[in-house]
């Protein structure tokens, strides 16, 4: 990792490499969960980025609310919100009155606070986009192909990120966090899926993907698997931050997953958690060897069937926001996916008992809730005897989640609740 450029704070770097963060638990859970601060003086990192995860979960508070959901004294809370308000990542809201004694003032996130790139490298496109500390998308640039080469991602990084970043003046430019890169694992492996010409893919296997990007970017830079980044951008700045513990599948070209325990996102030893993808599925309307999930609940499967039916499946990208022209095509590639998806989802939470199973993906949203309420009657039909109860939920990000999730990353890294910021500085001293 490069030293941080232009970080509004770079005292509030995150832990270790590869550390996991952990965020706020529901408002009505705080309390029970203990996950409050502390007022010692080895402890105000921390405490700062409490502050700033609670406001993010749940808006505007002030700081007596603040001082109730974290135990902190309403003085301690008072002079850590000043601190965030003069270092620009917290502003005041408008006074709230009627109440008896002086008007209370809500605090919120600053969008301006901080800045970050997202940069998804799909297979068959790449974007690359500018969110603001709240995550809202301000520029985006964009890229379609017949499949990646690393030469072109490259090439991409270096035209893109000059155009995007003139949006932003010299001040907002210093506070640009990082670059966050979101892109699948093993590219070269599915050469015949995304069809491209054999051999086509080998040059991904020589590729470091975060240092050569890195090369090209002045910005810090972060690589991540593609779908663990989407559950990033889902639990970070979507609506299912709420779950403690959930999986996360995001159905793009290629299916993949993410994985949150314990209020944390955990990518893993590799970087390769949740790689459901690859998860072996024996379903009703399957039989002989058990195909990967990735083969029966992908978007490159509904290409194949618009293809057989003589319908182009360009159309697929063309109007991503609207598949009403597939008809029995879509609907039969629903059924498939949701039969698959389900017993995964049964898999899954033999292992570890999630709260909720989490579906998203690059399709229309009425598409999404179609997918999502089906899987949800098919799991409930299956034998769960022994199992905890699961919720199948949709996700709230959509096609967006790889890029917002990039961007996600140096956020997470410098602004998240991070459990090694309380030892940082004790296991610096002893060693």
């Amino acid at each position: 990792m490069k030293e941080a450029h232009g970080d509004p704070r770079p005292h509030a770097s995150g832990g270790p490499e590869g550390a996991d963060v952990a965020l706020a638990s529901p408002l009505v859970a705080v309390a029970a969960t203990n996950v409050g601060g502390a007022n010692q003086a080895g402890v105000r990192l921390y405490n700062e980025r409490l502050l700033l995860s609670l406001v993010r979960r749940f808006g505007p508070l002030s700081k007596i609310e603040v001082a109730r959901l974290t135990g902190l004294s309403v003085q301690s809370t008072s002079a850590i919100m000043n601190r965030l308000q003069a270092d620009g990542l917290l502003k005041r809201e408008a006074p709230l009155r009627g109440r008896v004694g002086q008007p209370t003032i809500p605090m919120s996130l600053d969008p301006e606070g901080a800045y970050s790139f997202g940069l998804k490298i799909g297979r068959r496109s790449c974007e690359l986009v500018l969110v603001d500390f709240r995550g809202a998308i301000r520029q985006r640039a964009h890229r379609a192909y017949a499949f990646p080469t690393p030469t072109m991602i490259l090439d991409f990084v270096q035209g893109s990120l000059p155009s995007l970043s003139t949006s932003l003046s010299a001040p907002q430019k210093r506070r640009i966090a990082g670059l966050g890169v979101a892109a699948p694992f093993q590219l070269w492996n599915w050469e015949a899926e995304i069809g491209a010409p054999p051999g086509a893919m080998n040059a991904w296997r020589r590729f470091d993907g975060e240092s050569e990007i890195a090369a090209v970017c002045p910005y810090p830079t972060t690589l991540c698997n593609d779908a663990t980044a989407a559950c990033a951008a889902e639990f970070f700045f979507g609506r299912c931050w709420r779950y403690r513990d959930f999986l996360y599948l995001f159905i793009g070209e290629f299916l993949g997953g993410g994985l949150v325990l314990d209020g944390a996102l955990r990518p893993g030893r590799t970087g390769n958690a949740a790689a459901l993808g690859s998860m072996p599925i024996m379903t009703k309307s399957i039989g002989g060897a058990a195909p990967q999930l990735i083969a029966c609940a992908s978007i490159y499967q509904l290409e194949r069937r618009l293809e057989a039916a003589g319908i182009d499946a360009s159309s697929v990208w063309a109007t991503p926001d609207s598949w009403g022209e597939f008809g029995s095509q879509l609907d039969n590639w629903i059924e498939e996916s949701a039969s698959a998806l389900a017993y995964a989802s049964v898999a899954a939470i033999s292992i570890i008992d999630f709260e909720a199973i989490v579906i998203d993906g690059e399709m229309p949203a009425v598409v999404r809730e179609r997918l999502t309420a089906r899987t949800a009657q098919v799991f409930a039909g299956l034998d769960r005897r022994g199992l905890s109860e699961a919720e199948i939920v949709s996700g709230g990000i959509g096609a967006d989640a790889r890029a917002i999730g990039g961007a996600a990353l140096p956020l997470i890294k410098n602004f998240a609740r991070d459990r090694e910021v309380l030892f940082k500085d004790a296991m610096n001293q002893a060693s």
